[in-house]
């Protein structure tokens, strides 16, 4: 696998320590955020960072909790509880990453995009929201629903959304809100739904949690990842 770099930034007085994935292969100029699932940064992360790093981009693993911590238990449910009561906060600890990469390489917004999985997906589909200047979000299993919809005009990045239809985590009701909402804020929006996709499909050794709500699909996780390239490279094709 790829090798990492530590990348360190913060929010506020949080040392937040991600860590950042050169290009392998040739370098297209653009750069996407990654962020974790509830636990922090993990293998689910780096092995999406390592083969976007192969198709050129710089990829960069962001750090959620502060001190690139990986939390389990009641410490892990305590803070995504406090994330989803407070968009202004999850909000702004994901954009400390969008900062630190814009003000750290000098890569425009326009060539900056951000993905997530589980957690990650919310808190991208949050910076969306949040009107931040970026090419794109894509969200992977992620919670759908928000304290804080989207106002008309609001978003400026490009939103693909992908989940599972039988993701007890995300129900069609869910599903059916965000839709409404991104048609609503005016977003230019997509989403993708497997049919038989559970949560955490993405993730290739989430078997090991024995969490009946959870299981690796093949197909569906390569469906969202030939879904994510080509989104990717449309959107960084376009001009600025």
């Amino acid at each position: 696998m790829t090798q990492a770099e530590p990348w360190r930034y913060r929010d506020g007085e949080l040392e937040l320590r991600g860590e950042r994935y050169a290009p392998t292969a040739r370098p297209n100029g653009a750069a996407v955020i990654v962020v974790h699932e509830a636990d922090g940064i993990g293998g689910n992360v780096r092995r999406h960072c390592a083969r976007l790093a192969e198709l050129g981009y710089l990829a960069l693993a962001a750090d959620m909790h502060g001190g690139g911590r990986v939390l389990s238990g009641e410490a892990m449910t305590s803070a995504l509880d406090t994330f989803r009561a407070d968009p202004p906060l999850l909000r702004r600890r994901v954009g400390a990453a969008l900062d630190a990469l814009s003000r750290d390489e000098g890569i425009a917004p326009e060539r900056i995009a951000a993905i997530g999985f589980c957690f990650g997906g919310f808190a991208v589909l949050e910076l969306a929201r949040s009107g931040a200047a970026l090419a794109a979000v894509a969200s992977f299993h992620g919670l759908l629903t928000t304290r804080a919809p989207a106002t008309p005009g609001a978003v400026q990045a490009r939103v693909l959304a992908a989940t599972g239809a039988r993701d007890p985590l995300v129900p069609p009701e869910d599903v059916d809100a965000f839709r409404d909402e991104m048609t609503r804020a005016e977003a230019d929006w997509h989403l993708l739904v497997h049919g038989r996709a559970l949560h955490s499909y993405t993730n290739e050794t989430v078997g090991e949690l024995g969490d009946p709500r959870m299981g690796y699909d093949r197909l569906a996780h390569h469906l969202s990842w030939t879904a994510l390239t080509g989104f990717l490279a449309e959107t960084f094709a376009q001009p600025a």
